[in-house]
């Protein structure tokens, strides 16, 4: 049984094809939202958590134990100006079920991608580092899925 090759190209024709994947990509994009450049205005993220049937209870307890503390210390900090978390009222129409949500307002947006000073921070709040890792580790086991949204204001009075 023979296999059938792909055709290598050469990296000039790569990199033409790649510009115009990127161009065309570009172009399907929806222009209704503008994304929210870097400033030094507060930026907001949300954290969305679809976990696994059954283990909402283990989830929320690692929450609170490991990733809150963090955020409250991130906080004191001035890195984060306001963390507030949510569960829906109701079940979902499964499209889109998440089972918990935290809403981040960031100082800006240099505060949320930059995580310089956080590794000494969790060395500080957690000195047992193994079973920290090991814990956040099995939150995530916990999760179907995890998604962040970065959210664009809209102004609507304009």
């Amino acid at each position: 049984m023979t296999r059938s090759r792909i055709p290598a190209f050469g990296p000039k024709l790569s990199r033409i094809f790649l510009l115009g994947f990127l161009a065309v990509l570009g172009a399907l994009v929806s222009p209704r939202a503008t994304p929210q450049r870097p400033t030094d205005q507060p930026y907001v993220v949300a954290y969305y958590y679809k976990i696994k049937w059954g283990h909402d209870d283990e989830f929320l307890h690692l929450f609170k134990k490991n990733h809150w503390p963090l955020l409250k210390a991130e906080q004191e900090q001035g890195r984060i100006l306001r963390v507030e978390a949510y569960q829906p009222t109701f079940h979902g129409e499964g499209r889109a079920d998440w089972h918990f949500m935290t809403v981040i307002v960031y100082k800006n947006w240099n505060a949320v991608i930059d995580p310089s000073g956080r590794e000494e921070l969790l060395r500080r709040l957690f000195p047992d580092q193994e079973r920290f890792h090991a814990e956040e580790r099995r939150r995530f086991e916990l999760l179907e899925a995890h998604w962040d949204v970065p959210l664009t204001p809209v102004a609507l009075d304009r």
